[in-house]
């Protein structure tokens, strides 16, 4: 009788110890996000962005903060906080020179995986590779930034906490973030246009160059279509031989490409890829079509894989007539 009181007694023990410790976690206030802003003392606005690009999570990914993790929690911040406190951090990179921006993202990889190694429990390491991906590498982000995901991709394809398959992924990835970066010079290629005329991207005579890579009866493409045809500063540019907008389509069914040339501008250069090297030898990393580039005279690449916007909004603040 008393063995079976007192199985009683610890069962009900420890019933209310678990209602306790869930009450607990339920009843936690999340906590502010904990910012860090750079010293008083730095009065230069790039050393402030490079500073809060490096420090930006120092408070929140320190290995000894002991606060919740859970399906709703990162160490005791909120998700959604967390979130919006990432889309905010990529902006600051965008701000700064490739170097210290991609030295700021292998920082986040280091900090973020001493979390893991001191706290297995802790979701630091996993919310964190989570945002790296959707905020940088998913096609449809508009924040997606190839050059700032790579890094992060070869710090995931060396670490031994992924699962081998995974880190030969992540090392794909990284490989193919390298192609054609911001500041390097755009691989050249050849592309035949409508007439059987071939020329080479590096022949094209302009300020700046559009590299659009897009499709026949893709609607995402159409979009962009529009939106450069419609743009009266574009024209303007395009005549005065100061921008070349080169449409690429790097498929095979060249029937359907030639049934688009009505709708393509005649002052484009409207090509495909005759050789189908572009995709087949990976010269750039075409994820998803349409994709946008942006290249100076010397066909350096300024921007990769861009939003429209950011294009729109370039060429009409900077290049001039």
């Amino acid at each position: 009788m008393n063995m079976k009181l007192n199985h009683i007694i610890l069962s009900l023990l420890a019933f209310f110890a678990i209602s306790c410790g869930t009450r607990k976690a339920e009843q936690f206030q999340a906590l502010p996000f904990p910012d860090v802003m750079p010293p008083d003392i730095m009065e230069n606005a790039q050393d402030r962005a490079e500073y809060m690009a490096s420090h930006w999570w120092d408070k929140l990914t320190d290995e000894e903060r002991t606060y919740p993790s859970d399906s709703l929690l990162v160490s005791g911040v909120s998700k959604d906080a967390v979130e919006q406190k990432f889309a905010n951090w990529v902006n600051v990179l965008s701000m700064i020179d490739y170097a210290p921006a991609s030295k700021s993202v292998r920082r986040l990889f280091d900090r973020t995986l001493k979390c893991e190694v001191k706290d297995t429990s802790s979701n630091v390491f996993e919310t964190f590779t989570e945002l790296v991906e959707k905020y940088l590498y998913d096609p449809n982000s508009p924040l997606r930034n190839e050059d700032l995901y790579g890094p992060y991709a070869e710090c995931l394809s060396k670490c031994d906490l992924v699962d081998e398959g995974k880190r030969t992924a992540y090392g794909y990835d990284a490989k193919m973030c390298a192609l054609n970066r911001v500041g390097t010079i755009a691989t050249d290629f050849r592309f035949e246009d409508k007439s059987g005329r071939v020329r080479r991207l590096h022949d094209v005579k302009a300020d700046f160059t559009v590299l659009f890579f897009s499709n026949p009866g893709c609607e995402a493409c159409m979009t962009i279509i529009n939106a450069l045809k419609e743009s009266p500063r574009i024209s303007e540019l395009i005549s005065a031989g100061k921008l070349a907008v080169l449409n690429i389509y790097i498929d095979e069914d060249l029937e359907a490409w030639r049934s688009y040339m009505p709708i393509y501008p005649e002052e484009w250069f409207n090509g495909f890829d005759p050789d189908f090297v572009i995709r087949t030898d990976v010269l750039y990393n075409v994820r998803a079509i349409p994709s946008l580039y942006l290249l100076d005279k010397d066909k350096t690449v300024i921007m990769k894989d861009a939003v429209t916007e950011r294009v729109l909004d370039f060429v009409n603040r900077f290049v001039v007539l």
